[in-house]
């Protein structure tokens, strides 16, 4: 029989019912995850698991074509919206039990309109994904035509994110599929093939106004072995990093073949100091590329770079330049982000980009007091231009605020097949150490007006602080790759660039990873929880997010969606880095600091902090709480050579509680020295090449180095000695304790009888006798 007009208006009342459904507590949206189909470019397994897909609007669709002959075709393809998702996903996720909810509305809402008949089909129809591999098992073991329905296999639908509409047979897909093992409690008789599994959170998330992490009780902020499953489960289907694009490489100039080998020969030849060669820590990689995540799989060393150099076999400039950058790529990933080999490779990339640009370095030997950078300080030592003065003589390279001086500002700008956008996230090279590059978000593209640099591309980024580059108290504890925003902006051009990366504020980052093109798998990933004001020293919780990030992008609804979790994955947490027997190095260090919510009013009855003396005085050098901090930092060249580089004070008016130990106090106070003494403020030049205390901050002064020479052996006694001894020991005491409940003994008398008691007699008292007697004679 033909549909009705009023069973048509019936069915998509039904399918309007179903897409209003919503959760009894969250109020969340059930059918969001149902309206459309899923990528079948990009998730062409879940077409080889799923029979007969179907979406909601699908069937909305095919109603008001005339497709079905009769109510129940529909209702068929309804059923198996919901039934494909109970067979392609495990019974612990969220987007399971929305599918047993819906199917349960669905059979309620139908029967409730009488001129719907009613399906007598007590079983799934014989096109849905739990017959047809029921029966795909049945024949292959030859058992009996009927069974039961196989579990669901572990497995989930692509989910969408917050602001982003839902997955269509032609856009983007919403999760990865990750390949998981079938549940325990499955039968391996009628099991089929399983495809991978993701599946979605229960509650989606935007970039304000989310729940925080405190809020949500302890017990959902444990890391179990659960939790790491979560992840990896994610991680193994994220669609991996196709690699650098093709824009922003060397431009193609007549005779540039001889200058590949000079390139390659400047990267291998660089040394510290002392002469040692960074590029070891490039040459001791394999030549295979067994590295997890990289954009390419062929083998790759710096040995084979200089051989095509020299023989000129790369077809052009860019190519040579394209497999120098994924040189430097796979070395990222070979060795420890933060480890003294990481920080050769990334100054060695820095030497590279500075000798290919517009402006490169006079040399060889490359000479750089910032590592090739183009600041002069980074995070934690670098202050803003207009608080800086003379008498601080501090590096003054930041700014408060976006400039738009001398620059026309552009969408994105290009460099070594990094294509950078507003709001994109990046390492940049750091001046004070490379090993810990500076974490940064991008907030304007630019192309530079000024007459040195004029043309060249740039960017202007606001800086993230590491745990390291903070004054926190020693108890603080950390997320793992948590970083703190900061009100420091700065322009950098894009030689300073290293690579792209991403950061999730805490409320996205529990729930899920970034999407393409916001991360890759083997981007670093970093985690935003509060901000850090590193003049005052207080840490302040973010509750609005929407304030940390570019204007542009605050209300976009493409802005860093998520792959999400199954449920909320908190990160690890660790103490500070300065408790660590490694001694972290970095212009930080334990001391006071004020932590405190958005908005939150504390002394003075404002929401800042009251302040006891004009920000950026200079401070007293006498107390180890004041003046210049001195960090455990890496050398200015990283390497061999075992130096310390001094990071300034963040003039607070907080005061460490330590111990005075400074050079003035030991010398006997300045009131001692009077006009002997001559005391000068310590530049950042002259304290670089000094250690400080981790505990204290304070400045390691020594008046000679250390000796090495062989301690003195203490004495040692006989054991009869060490008997009489004791013994001597013990009767003195047994008779100050029979004195102290004797009143009538005089002073003398417990002389006489200690004296008694005596074993025997010292030589010094032997000798008084001897002279007495004498003198008696």
């Amino acid at each position: 029989m033909t549909i009705s007009s009023a069973q048509k208006t019936a069915i998509e009342d039904v399918v309007d019912a179903l897409k209003n459904a919503t959760s009894p507590k969250k109020k969340r949206g059930l059918s969001e995850l149902f309206l459309e189909l899923v990528d079948k470019g990009t998730w062409a397994n879940y077409y080889e698991v799923i029979p007969q897909p179907r979406c909601l609007n699908g069937v909305l669709r095919s109603l008001q074509a005339g497709s079905y002959k009769e109510p129940l075709e529909a209702y068929e393809d309804l059923s198996l919206v919901f039934l494909n998702a109970l067979y392609y996903n495990e019974p612990t996720s969220q987007i399971y039990k929305d599918a047993e909810t819906l199917k349960t509305t669905l059979e309620n809402e139908w029967k409730l309109r009488t001129v719907l008949p009613v399906s007598t089909r007590t079983s799934p129809p014989p096109t849905s994904a739990q017959k047809v591999h029921g029966q795909l098992a049945n024949q292959q073991q030859k058992t009996e035509t009927q069974v039961a329905p196989p579990p669901p296999v572990a497995l989930a639908v692509p989910v969408k994110s917050v602001g982003h509409q839902a997955p269509t047979q032609n856009g983007t897909p919403s999760a990865p599929a990750v390949d998981s093992p079938p549940p325990p409690q499955a039968s391996t008789s009628n099991q089929p093939s399983s495809p991978p599994r993701m599946s979605s959170p229960d509650m989606d998330v935007d970039v304000g106004g989310t729940p925080e992490p405190e809020s949500m009780g302890v017990d959902d902020m444990a890391r179990d072995g659960e939790s790491d499953l979560v992840v990896q489960q994610l991680d193994r289907g994220l669609p991996r990093w196709e690699g650098l694009g093709d824009a922003g490489w060397m431009k193609e100039k007549e005779g540039s073949e001889d200058r590949w080998l000079e390139l390659v020969l400047a990267i291998k030849g660089h040394k510290d100091t002392v002469g040692n060669r960074y590029a070891t820590a490039i040459e001791a990689m394999p030549e295979e590329t067994n590295i997890p995540y990289l954009s390419f799989n062929f083998p790759l060393s710096l040995k084979l770079v200089e051989s095509r150099a020299r023989a000129k076999t790369y077809a052009s400039n860019k190519a040579f330049d394209k497999e120098v950058a994924q040189l430097f790529e796979k070395a990222r990933r070979w060795h420890e982000p933060g480890s003294d080999a990481y920080g050769h490779v990334l100054l060695l990339q820095r030497l590279y980009q500075a000798l290919t640009s517009p402006s490169p370095p006079s040399g060889p030997p490359y000479v750089s007091s910032t590592n090739f950078a183009s600041l002069r300080a980074g995070p934690g030592s670098a202050r803003p231009l207009h608080t800086s003065s003379d008498s601080e003589k501090l590096p003054a390279v930041t700014t408060f605020r976006v400039s738009s001086k001398d620059r026309t500002f552009v969408d994105e700008v290009t460099y070594r097949g990094w294509s950078v956008k507003l709001a994109d996230w990046l390492h940049l090279s750091n001046p004070d150490d490379p090993s810990k590059p500076i974490i940064a978000q991008v907030f304007k593209c630019y192309v530079s007006e000024e007459p040195a640099r004029k043309g060249q591309p740039g960017v202007t980024a606001c800086w993230y602080y590491r745990p390291e580059q903070t004054f926190h108290p020693a108890q603080r504890q950390f997320w793992e790759n948590e970083v703190f925003k900061t009100s420091h902006f700065a322009d950098h051009p894009v030689e300073d660039i290293i690579e792209g990366i991403a950061c999730q504020f805490t409320a996205r980052h529990i729930r899920g990873r970034p999407r393409p093109p916001s991360w890759y798998l083997g981007w670093p990933l970093y985690v935003c929880d509060s901000r850090y004001n590193d003049r005052e020293r207080i840490f302040v919780k973010i509750k609005n997010w929407n304030s940390c990030v570019p204007e542009e992008v605050r209300k976009s609804a493409d802005f860093m969606p998520i792959y999400p979790f199954e449920r909320m994955v908190f990160p690890r947490r660790f103490g500070s880095p300065f408790l660590k027997g490694s001694r972290i190095r970095g212009p930080g260090g334990i001391g006071e600091s004020i932590d405190r919510a958005e908005g939150e009013r504390i002394e003075g009855g404002g929401t800042g902090r009251k302040r006891t003396r004009k920000a950026g005085a200079p401070t007293d050098i006498s107390g180890p709480s004041k003046g210049l901090y001195v960090g455990v930092g890496p050398a200015s060249v990283p390497g061999a050579t075992p130096q310390a580089v001094v990071y300034p004070s963040q003039p607070a008016s907080v005061q460490l509680r330590t111990e005075d130990r400074s050079i003035v106090t030991a010398a006997g106070g300045a009131a001692v020295l009077g006009n002997n003494a001559n005391m000068e403020k310590l530049s950042a030049e002259t304290a670089r090449h000094f250690d400080r205390d981790p505990e204290t901050n304070e400045v390691l002064w020594f008046a000679a180095p250390p000796l090495n020479i062989a301690r003195k052996p203490a004495p040692r006694h006989s054991l009869q000695y060490l008997h009489w001894l004791a013994t001597k020991r013990k009767a003195i005491e047994e008779d100050r304790n029979g004195a102290e409940g004797m009143s009538v003994d005089t002073n003398e008398e417990r002389v006489k009888r200690t004296r008694s008691r005596a074993v025997n007699t010292t030589a010094t008292e032997r000798v008084d006798r001897f002279l007495m007697e004498s003198s008696q004679d």
